[in-house]
């Protein structure tokens, strides 16, 4: 059985196949449903290239920041009745503060290579993160005001 995410991934590789003109990963599983598990897996056992100059801590540390940011703040969202992770009377400002921690990885990863344009890009790619943590911050807070009345 297909859940919504399989359906969006094979969506998202058959449509890019089509742009670029090619012929889709239809190659894993029947009908490609096992493409998603495919790639993960790919990418799980690819080489892990380090910086020579770099600092090889921050370099590393960077993007498991980003990532534990957001498995962590899967902990208030209730995904049903009697399915609650934690449940926290501040959820709401829980969840803000832990996915404003990821462009703090995104920095890290970008200085930590010691090289201008991946700090650059650590410091553009951080800033378009906060950028939109304003707008999305005031959406559900403003919600969440709603629905507490």
């Amino acid at each position: 059985m297909e859940n919504s995410s399989t359906r969006l991934h094979k969506f998202a590789n058959s449509s890019s196949a089509t742009i670029q003109q090619r012929i889709g990963p239809e190659y894993a599983g029947p009908l490609g449903i096992l493409q998603a598990l495919a790639d993960g897996t790919k990418l799980l056992f690819k080489e892990d290239l380090l910086p020579s100059r770099g600092d090889v801590r921050l370099f590393s540390i960077g993007p498991s920041i980003v990532v534990i940011s957001i498995l962590l703040s899967y902990l208030v969202i209730p995904f049903g009745y009697r399915l609650i992770l934690a449940d926290l009377s501040i959820g709401v400002f829980l969840w803000i503060a832990i996915s404003s921690i990821a462009p703090i990885g995104l920095l890290m990863s970008g200085y930590g290579s010691n090289n201008k344009y991946s700090f650059s890009g650590g410091l553009r790619a951080a800033a378009q993160s906060i950028s939109y943590e304003i707008p999305l911050t005031l959406c559900v807070l403003s919600i969440s005001l709603r629905v507490i009345r």
